[in-house]
């Protein structure tokens, strides 16, 4: 079946990116419909109630940076309590358990950084972070165990903050983004409060998996994956990054070849979590964050303190990269069996074993393929530029926290992104209507 839709625009993805931009056409008097594959809103905002004395956020979970950041301000309207954590906060451990000084570890892995970034700076071409410390004056120079902490602070603070392995990050931009000013801050009873404020008004079809695009008739011809086939006027990809590399969407006609090249360049990442559920808490508490220096490098690195941040007797373990990748391949029981061990490594061979657990599998989720993109070598703030915008005459308008330059890989730059493209497809109603747009447009007729 052929159909026209009665809507003019039509958006693709209810995640944050798309309702943000749905949301910005409605209040505009656009008629505006969404379609998401999954049967909820949300996309990559998935918060779980199994437990019923904590919410647990198995997508986003942080804001990071309150002060004018839109998601306070929805969160807000929402009514939504927070919660502040600090990576100041943090207790770190050996591979034996034993504390380590904070002093011992973060001061002397800033100033190596530093140096080493200092050193990149010079450098004729981006090359991956790892290859840029390896290569310093810096590391060459480096004792065995400053290497060792410097290579334990780049996992912490890099390769989980943008959830790729130093291999693949590159030297120059990973971290090419703005940060918000204000605390850092999760929501204890659960990040999917602020969707409601964002549907509101908003229609979305949920179970609509749309499988190709095609520019027809000065619009977009959109194929589900039932086999029907709608027209819209104006269409806003939100779906994420991961899904564009997978195929899972296909295109009928190229797009331009900057926006093809940016795609190819952007990197999706991987930052999965297993969230473990004690019958008491049998550790000591004061911390937001745990540190461990296991025996393999990275893996069950770092852990979040439920029972001081939330009250409850949970803590979540996360693994980045590689490892997030490794450990999604296996099953339930032997990831709560893993997570365990690396407990014991840190808090000796008498802790409980854990009662129930909830873990994410980010990478085999067809519809994202990833957990949020980064910065591969050779992508910079103008490769995301070329990602955002319209192609196919303006008919088609990508968005998402991919397509966001300054922020992205959160969940305000995926706002950021949806408001922007919502008003470039406004722009482009008006000029299309010939007068200043002030209702909505398009056809009502269906065609079978």
């Amino acid at each position: 079946m052929y159909m026209r839709s009665e809507n003019e625009v039509v958006v693709i993805g209810a995640g944050l990116a798309g309702l943000a931009a749905a949301q910005r056409i409605a209040a505009q008097g656009g008629r505006v419909q969404v379609l998401e594959a999954r049967d909820r809103p949300g996309g990559r905002i998935w918060t779980s109630r199994i437990w019923p004395d904590l919410a647990v956020d198995l997508g986003a979970t942080w804001v990071h940076g309150i002060d004018k950041n839109p998601i306070t301000t929805i969160a807000d309207k929402a009514g939504a309590r927070r919660v502040i954590t600090s990576y100041g906060s943090s207790r770190w451990l050996g591979q034996d358990g034993r504390v380590l000084d904070p002093r011992a570890v973060v001061k002397p892995a800033r100033r190596m950084l530093k140096r080493i970034r200092d050193e990149i700076e010079g450098a004729e071409t981006d090359m991956s972070l790892a290859d840029a410390v390896r290569q310093s004056r810096c590391w060459q120079d480096a004792s065995a165990q400053d290497r060792e902490i410097l290579r334990k602070w780049i996992n912490t603070s890099i390769e989980h903050e943008y959830a790729a392995d130093w291999e693949l990050l590159s030297g120059w931009y990973y971290d090419d983004d703005k940060d918000i000013a204000g605390a850092d801050v999760l929501f204890p009873d659960g990040f999917d409060q602020v969707l409601p404020v964002l549907q509101k008004d908003v229609p979305v079809t949920f179970g609509a998996r749309v499988r190709a695009l095609g520019p027809q008739a000065g619009g977009v011809d959109i194929r589900l994956d039932d086999g029907s086939t709608l027209h819209a006027g104006h269409v806003i990809l939100t779906v994420p990054l991961g899904v564009l590399h997978s195929g899972g969407i296909a295109f009928d006609a190229p797009l331009e070849r900057r926006r093809e090249q940016a795609i190819g360049t952007l990197r999706m990442g991987l930052l999965n979590k297993c969230y473990l559920r004690f019958d008491r808490i049998a550790w000591d508490i004061g911390h937001d964050w745990l540190q461990w220096s296991g025996p393999r490098a990275g893996e069950w690195a770092e852990w979040i303190d439920f029972a001081h941040v939330a009250g409850a007797p949970v803590l979540l373990g996360f693994n980045a990269g590689a490892q997030g990748a490794e450990i999604e391949n296996l099953d339930d029981a032997d990831t709560v069996a893993a997570a365990f061990e690396a407990l014991r490594g840190m808090f000796g061979s008498d802790f409980p074993a854990p009662i129930d657990a909830q873990i994410t599998r980010w990478g085999q989720d067809p519809l994202a393929c990833g957990s949020y993109s980064f910065n591969g070598v050779g992508a910079r703030r103008r490769t995301r530029k070329a990602l955002a915008g319209s192609d196919w005459g303006g008919a088609l308008t990508f968005a998402g926290e991919a397509a966001s330059p300054r922020s992205f890989g959160t969940a305000h730059g995926a706002i950021k992104s949806g408001r922007k493209a919502a008003q470039q497809v406004l722009k482009r109603m008006k000029q299309r209507s010939g007068a200043s747009f002030s209702g909505p447009t398009g056809s009502a007729a269906v065609d079978t």
